[in-house]
């Protein structure tokens, strides 16, 4: 069999199993008393753990396999849950996350576990004696139940057809033992169908194998849940067989029914009913796993009812029908220039009808590109509670707005920011329950992770409710830095003094840890969102805690911009910068500080010409002392770009500028317009710098 072509689907149910642990583990935390998560934990480590061995990760089965015996003692109550044994079941699972992210990169999925797996064993081992007794006790259960099986005249559990019963019945009158024989393996159990042949190499070699259940191809392909029944026709008796059984290795239990020739041919006599009857009378005793085995069949029909209306779709075939509607777009404006040209009234319908049409498609299409930030935001329970515990805190994480979407080329992009800023909530925001008491405080701090959309961006929030930024600190470390001069420092806005520590190698942290102040962090935070056309803000008081604003665009690959002419080239601005267009004077213009400044609404705007930015040769300049200019917004900055002309809104088709052009200044990507001409769009967020 060809793994490879299974390699992206183990990957991906991967993630969902190990995601699924770490929110059970959490609940687990809360309620150690609630069998039923247990039951979730070990139903998805047992998964993984089949999966795993599959696909030939031997490295990842084991480890789940062990992780999954001290779940078994848990869910027997053989083991109580305790704060140390959940972080080291955590820690197998960031394991077993790191192993599944090494295969993701192209590894072998190996990893020096040796110490986890020891720590693992101990648990386990702590009640070794009580397992052994369980086992052995089990053992005997089983052997009562087999022994009290053996001989009994009950009506066969399996269906036959004619020929089957002819076999049977003309096998024991002439002397042979009929045996209905059903075997169950393993919970742990990796290869099931190498099992199922062991067995049927025994059963074989002492008998014929008439029928079994599932058929023998499904055995096979272990499409079966842990229990198989065959009809054997045999000289051995059943305790002979019953014990060969048992010598292969993950076979739990072996029950036998021995067919009477009596009861046999009252079986294939009897109307419907009384059969109906008796199979009644024999599942009594086993209700509980009858009843466990439909819920398990409703489940794995509603999942297949569920896997009807969803299909799980490749990235890259996403990105390759996003390339094609880019071009459809670039021609759709070709085609509305050439409508405009020809002023053909069928034309312009059509034309428009189209782009009306095509309106729907751009939706549908950056729709399906649209993730949750739950795929985000689902690491950081786990990680709070890891340093909470490092760092002796009591935190209570708080999620809300988990369902926001967000493009996925944004979402790719936002999990590391969030992390540091997570991280510097934890570490440096909430106070230790010492502190926190003695301030009038609980001892235990609040975090919280905020998601909604507002237009066409998204905003993310987080907010903690400890110590807030020390202004005079901040202030003092920054001057220390030269980040600002005593001078400028006297000015600033509280605001202004909140946003130093995003500033590039700033660190208030008087111990440098691996949880942050090693100064870097936060300046690297600021960076990746102004590369994705967002701003962060800070908002905090201090000694009742900070806010951190992150605003971010919905998507990045199709955008509305304000085109401009700068003699002969035209320019594209991105509408999500831009306040307001105006004309001014020459007169409007002033000097302040050798820059060219203009009042706008109360506030002094500086002024950049783009053609001197971009180097634009001019044949003429200016008529009429008139100059049209954007402006522009980068939080709260503003400045005005000045430009020849505004040429009108438009929808634009965001290109990058390949590997050789990397370091345009000012310039984010360009993109082809209607007429074939390319336009270069421009970076406001640089250009205000």
């Amino acid at each position: 069999m060809e793994l490879n072509q299974y390699l992206e689907m183990f990957i991906e149910e991967s993630k969902e199993h190990l995601q699924s642990c770490s929110d059970n583990l959490l609940e687990l935390e809360k309620n150690p008393a609630d069998l039923a998560i247990v039951n979730e934990i070990f139903r998805s480590a047992h998964t993984l753990k089949g999966m795993s061995a599959t696909m030939g990760y031997e490295d990842l089965a084991d480890l789940t396999h062990k992780m999954e015996n001290v779940l078994d003692a848990i869910r027997n109550e053989k083991i109580q849950v305790t704060a140390e044994i959940l972080d080291v079941v955590f820690e197998s699972v960031d394991h077993l996350e790191a192993m599944v992210m090494d295969i993701a990169d192209g590894g072998d999925g190996k990893k020096d576990v040796s110490q986890t797996v020891e720590k693992l064993k101990r648990i386990e081992s702590g009640e070794a004696i009580q397992q052994e007794t369980a086992v052995l006790n089990s053992n005997e259960t089983a052997a009562e139940a087999a022994a009290t099986t053996v001989g009994l005249e009950n009506a066969p559990q399996l269906e036959y057809d004619d020929f089957e019963k002819t076999v049977l019945l003309q096998s024991t009158e002439q002397g042979f033992n009929a045996f209905e024989i059903a075997v169950t393996l393993n919970d742990s159990c990796l290869l099931k169908a190498a099992r199922v042949y062991m067995v049927f190499d025994i059963l074989e070699k002492n008998g014929d194998v008439v029928k079994s259940s599932p058929t023998v191809d499904k055995l096979e392909e272990e499409q079966f849940d842990q229990e198989f029944k065959v009809a054997l026709i045999s000289q051995t008796n059943a305790e002979e067989l019953r014990s060969k059984i048992l010598k292969v290795s993950e076979v739990e239990k072996v029950a036998i029914t021995q067919l009477s020739k009596d009861i046999f041919v009252q079986s294939a006599t009897v109307e419907t009913e009384t059969v109906a009857e008796s199979q009644t009378e024999e599942l009594t005793p086993v209700a509980p796993v009858e009843v466990k085995k439909e819920e398990a069949t409703q489940k794995s029909s509603g999942a297949k009812h569920a896997a009807s209306k969803t299909i799980r779709v490749s990235i890259e075939r996403l990105d390759i029908l996003m390339n094609l509607f880019e071009e459809l777009v670039i021609d759709r404006g070709r085609l509305q220039s050439i409508a405009t040209e020809v002023n053909h009234s069928e034309l312009n319908e059509t034309v428009e009808r189209m782009s009306r049409t095509m309106g729907d498609l751009q939706n549908i299409v950056l729709t399906m590109r649209m993730i949750p930030i739950e795929t985000v935001f689902n690491r950081f329970p786990k990680m709070v509670r890891t340093l909470s515990r490092d760092l002796k805190k009591k935190i209570n994480l708080e999620i809300i707005g988990a369902e926001t979407e967000l493009d996925r080329t944004v979402i790719d992009e936002i999990g590391d920011p969030l992390v540091h800023l997570i991280r510097n909530s934890v570490d440096h925001g909430i106070e230790s329950p010492e502190i926190r008491r003695a301030n009038g405080k609980p001892e235990e701090g609040n975090v919280t992770l905020r998601a909604y959309h507002s237009g066409n961006y998204v905003f993310i929030e987080i907010e903690d409710d400890g110590a807030g930024i020390n202004r005079e600190r901040v202030l003092k470390k920054a001057i220390s830095k030269g980040i600002v001069t005593k001078e400028s420092a006297l000015s600033m806005s509280d605001k202004q003094i909140n946003e130093l520590i995003l500033a590039s190698g700033f660190s208030t942290a008087e111990v440098i840890s691996d949880i942050s102040g090693r100064g870097v962090g936060l300046d690297v935070v600021k960076t990746t969102i102004e590369s994705l056309g967002g701003n962060i803000s800070i908002e905090s008081t201090e000694g009742v805690g900070s806010i951190f604003s992150i605003q971010l665009p919905l998507t990045l690959s199709i955008i509305s911009v304000m085109l401009v002419e700068i003699e002969q080239e035209i320019y594209a601005i991105p509408l999500s910068s831009i306040i307001e267009t105006s004309i001014i004077k020459n007169s409007d213009i002033l000097n302040a500080h050798n820059q060219k400044v203009i009042d706008f609404r109360g506030k002094v705007v500086p002024l950049i010409f783009l053609d001197e930015i971009f180097d634009v040769p001019r044949t003429e300049q200016a008529a009429d002392g008139y100059h049209s200019v954007v402006i522009v917004r980068k939080g709260d900055k503003l400045a005005g770009l000045v430009v020849d002309t505004f040429i009108g809104q438009q929808e634009i088709v965001l290109k990058s500028l390949g590997n050789y052009l990397t370091n345009i200044f000012a310039i984010s990507g360009a993109t082809i317009l209607g007429n074939g001409k390319v336009a270069l769009i421009v970076d406001c967020n640089a250009l205000m710098k």
